[in-house]
Formats: C-alpha cells, structure tokens, sequence
C-alpha cells in the first residue's frame, strides 16, 4: 500500500532502509513514492545530507496517512476471527515502577481471553513520542521537567497528538534500607557525593541532560548505566553505597525489596503525561489499564 511506503520512509529517514524493511526494492520504493506525490500534485520528501525528511505539505499528509492506516488495523482485527474478545493492547512508557503496577494489575484481570496481543515499551520520552506518533503503539507516557510545559506541548501539537497529564511529582531517592543515608528523612543533594548513582543508558530520568540546564542536583562523578529493571533493584540491594532518582514507588515494592525513599532538599517537578494520535478512539482495554493506573495513584496518596 502507497499510504505505508510513505510512512515507512518518514519513519526510517531512508529511503534504502525503509526498502529493507518492506522486503522490496529501493528503485520500486523510489517509484512508488514519486507515483504518489505525482497524484498529489506536491512533493511529500526532501533530500538532505541526513536522508529523507518531510516536506510542511508533506507532514500534514503523513499524519493523516498514519491514522488511515490505523484504522485499516482496527478494521482488520474487528472481522479476524476470534480477535473480537482477545486483548489488544499497547504502551510506550518511562520506567515507573507505579505505571508497571498499574499494567501487572491490568494483565492479572485481563488475562483470561481467548487471545491476547499485548506490547510493553519502557523508554525515553523521545521514543515513546515517536512509538505514538508512528501508529507502533496506541498510547504512550512521557515524562518531562514541568518547567519543559511548553516545548513538550508545542513538540506533541507538531506531531499531531494529544497530551493529557497523569501525575506530577518531585523525584525522590531510592536506596537500600542498609545505606548510611537510610537514615536521614531529608538528604542534601552534597550528601550523595561519595555514593554511586544508578541511571537508566537509554536516557532516563537519571540522566542530568534531563534535568535542563538548571540541574538539581550535583553530577555524579560515580554513575552505572543499567538498561533494564532488574538490575537496578539488584544493585540496590547487594550494594548499599548506591541509589537512584525515582518517580513515585509503590510500598509493596519497596518491601520487596527491602529499599527505602527519602526526599532531597534540592529537587525539581516532574510530570508523567499520556499521549495518543489526534483521532484516535481509547479501546476497552486502554480504559481498563487507565483505570488500574488511577487505582495505583490513589494508593501512591495514601
């Protein structure tokens, strides 16, 4: 279909690489788009030396492409036989140990459908942005600094999606119950000096660019980079000279394993937001995970 050539080529940035991945040709790729700008009457890419990006006609073309092409899928999956009761679910979020509550919650009452069809992303809120703008995934969490409102709400209209706020909150720290600091209630950001911090490679909430130019906190000059959720709990607990910057945690995680949060006094407002494509209908099954996920907030202000 010359409505998913398209949006392939805007998704890869390459012409040759979008080729791969529809298992074609470059030179029937190349036609296929030229056939379809010519019944446009207007160009939908230009050449630059990083590869193909859109033209302004060309974004407003492609939004409206993707959310065809969406629900062609949705129509699809309506007539598939024995999709009709299955679960069919996606989400693209930042590592929150509330919001992967909340989808433990949403699985355990779901899962008992004939099928079930359910993918789970915990990224950076770059990714996430494009994973919802792309059609990969119908609805997405990011997080951002508050004081970053208007860039991320200017970013989120460009790209034709919406934006709805989930929680806000100041970043707090997690550590083991056995780290000297555990018992502090209220650590100075100078306190964590001589300790390791934890910070997610793939650019989380960690990451001091993500705290903007007027940081919190002090850098580290101790850091391990951890890309999945196992090994930062493992370090947390075998080594008590550790800790992270965390959204809000749920207390049974924290039992578990035997951590502890304590405020800093330096510290910045975040907010978790959920986004999903202008146009696009919540199922039954995003509004029962968004239920699960009120439900773990309600719990959070206990």
């Amino acid at each position: 279909m010359l409505l998913q050539y398209a949006v392939e080529v805007e998704k890869t940035g390459s012409i040759t690489q979008a080729a791969a991945n529809l298992y074609m040709d470059q030179p029937n790729l190349s036609k296929a788009i030229k056939t379809l700008e010519e019944g446009l009457g207007a160009p939908i890419f230009k050449r630059t030396p990083k590869g193909v990006i859109p033209t302004a006609r060309g974004r407003i073309f492609l939004e409206h492409a993707r959310n065809v092409l969406v629900q062609i899928d949705e129509m699809e999956h309506l007539y598939k036989t024995g999709e009709v009761s299955g679960v069919e679910f996606s989400l693209s979020m930042p590592r929150a140990s509330y919001i992967s509550a909340a989808f433990s919650k949403f699985i355990e009452e779901t899962g008992e459908g004939a099928t079930m069809n359910v993918w789970l992303r915990e990224t950076n809120s770059a990714d996430t942005i494009r994973d919802v703008e792309t059609g990969e995934y119908n609805i997405g969490i990011i997080r951002y600094p508050v004081n970053s409102e208007k860039y991320y709400a200017r970013e989120i209209a460009a790209k034709g999606l919406l934006m709805e706020s989930v929680l806000e909150y100041s970043l707090n720290i997690l550590l083991s119950n056995a780290n000297p600091l555990a018992g502090k209630r209220i650590i100075e950001a100078e306190d964590l000096s001589d300790y390791i911090e934890i910070v997610h490679g793939d650019g989380g909430p960690g990451r001091s660019d993500e705290f903007g130019k007027g940081k919190s906190y002090p850098k580290s000059s101790k850091r391990v980079y951890v890309y999945e959720r196992g090994s930062q709990f493992q370090l947390l607990c075998d080594n008590p000279m550790t800790y992270m910057w965390v959204s809000p945690m749920p207390e049974q995680l924290l039992k578990r394993y035997q951590l502890v949060v304590r405020h800093c006094v330096k510290k910045k407002n975040y907010r978790d937001a959920l986004i999903c494509r202008k146009g696009y209908t919540l199922s039954e099954w995003d509004k029962k995970f968004l239920e699960k996920l009120n439900g773990v907030k309600e719990e959070l202000e206990k």
